[in-house]
């Protein structure tokens, strides 16, 4: 399980370093792809085969399920880690997250998101819920 935030950035080559005690649970390799919200999702190999299995057995006379293979799986990339830890956010990736220079970078269990740092620290943010908030959208769940 993915745990923490951290803040970090990338430098002019579009190279980020993943901290490390993530990239000890990646094992030298991982998926990037787009995320919702207009993040950035690492996944481990195994994870991201899990993802797979799932996506396959969606059926896709569903043109929401045919969007949402291409919005995933399309802008996907094989990433390994050089020597520092470092993986490349291909240009695209860059722009659909709006990332410019600063990073958050969080464990969300079983993957890792990836955000601007702008974009996650902007007040209109509705990806960040107050504790009341909280406690209300998972009470429908019993928890």
């Amino acid at each position: 399980m993915f745990m923490g935030t951290f803040n970090n950035s990338i430098d002019a080559k579009n190279r980020m370093i993943v901290p490390s005690k993530h990239r000890d649970q990646l094992g030298g390799r991982c998926v990037l792809t787009k995320g919702m919200d207009k993040c950035l999702y690492i996944y481990s190999m195994n994870e991201w085969d899990k993802q797979m299995d799932k996506i396959e057995a969606l059926p896709e006379s569903d043109p929401k399920v045919r969007a949402f293979i291409r919005h995933f799986c399309a802008n996907a990339v094989d990433c390994e880690f050089d020597k520092q830890g470092r993986i490349v956010i291909p240009a695209e990736l860059k722009e659909y997250a709006g990332i410019d220079k600063e990073l958050v970078t969080m464990g969300a269990m079983r993957k890792i998101e990836v955000w601007s740092k702008e974009v996650w620290d902007a007040p209109d943010n509705e990806n960040k819920m107050d504790s009341e908030e909280f406690a209300e959208s998972l009470a429908q769940y019993r928890f």
